[in-house]
């Protein structure tokens, strides 16, 4: 069972099973990961704001299946050879790219192949001209990851402290998280905002200098 978190972050973050964090946010999506065979026509698509471990998900079944992982701001009309696929960000799907994008579909679906998906919102929003693609991609089933409960935003925050080789105290994530927004965007923000000043003013990194910063949002 993964225990810790991470997310969407470009650098310096942990993407190991090991450094997942299940909570009730994100269950749904992780639970469903763990048995491909049971999704319907086997193909799903994860959906959740920025941040939220989408790309950590992708990046777990991804290593545990062997799939070819591909972003769909990049597809091409090349026929993959492995069984499953993972396409991220489909809502970046280009218009040039929304025939690739049916052929690939339509070939997993011949060869009983697997196709997981993630996108930031669910298939009815995505800006797909060709019909018969956004017909296929609308009838996909969806895993909403929602925004962070207090234990998450916890385990979120003390997690983006680790990944810049920060350790503070447990309180501060307690503390930070029940005076920012709800969001992993937030949390995101905070931590950055932390260390960056921290370092700027030579001055230890803790619920002090958290509530100067949040009395003093700019």
């Amino acid at each position: 069972m993964a225990r810790q978190l991470s997310f969407d972050w470009p650098t310096g973050v942990a993407l190991g099973p090991d450094d997942f964090f299940v909570a009730e946010p994100n269950a749904q999506a992780f639970a469903m990961l763990e048995a491909p065979e049971s999704w319907p026509d086997r193909k799903l698509v994860i959906t959740g704001p920025d941040g939220c471990g989408k790309s950590h998900l992708a990046r777990i079944f991804q290593n545990r299946t062997g799939g070819d992982l591909l972003d769909a701001s990049a597809l091409q009309d090349t026929m993959p050879r492995a069984s499953t696929i993972i396409v991220e960000d489909m809502e970046t799907l280009p218009a040039a790219s929304e025939e690739a994008m049916f052929h690939l579909h339509n070939h997993l679906h011949n060869t009983d192949g697997t196709l997981l998906m993630t996108a930031a919102t669910p298939p009815s929003r995505w800006p797909i001209a060709l019909p018969d693609l956004a017909s296929r991609m609308q009838a996909t089933t969806i895993a909403q990851i929602s925004n962070p409960d207090d234990a998450l935003l916890q385990a979120l925050i003390m997690k983006l402290f680790a990944d810049r080789q920060i350790s503070p105290q447990p309180d501060l994530a307690r503390y930070l998280a029940t005076r920012i927004e709800r969001s992993y965007a937030a949390a995101a923000d905070i931590v950055q905002r932390l260390d960056e000043q921290a370092l700027a003013r030579g001055r230890k990194l803790n619920k002090r200098l958290a509530a100067e910063l949040l009395d003093n949002p700019s």
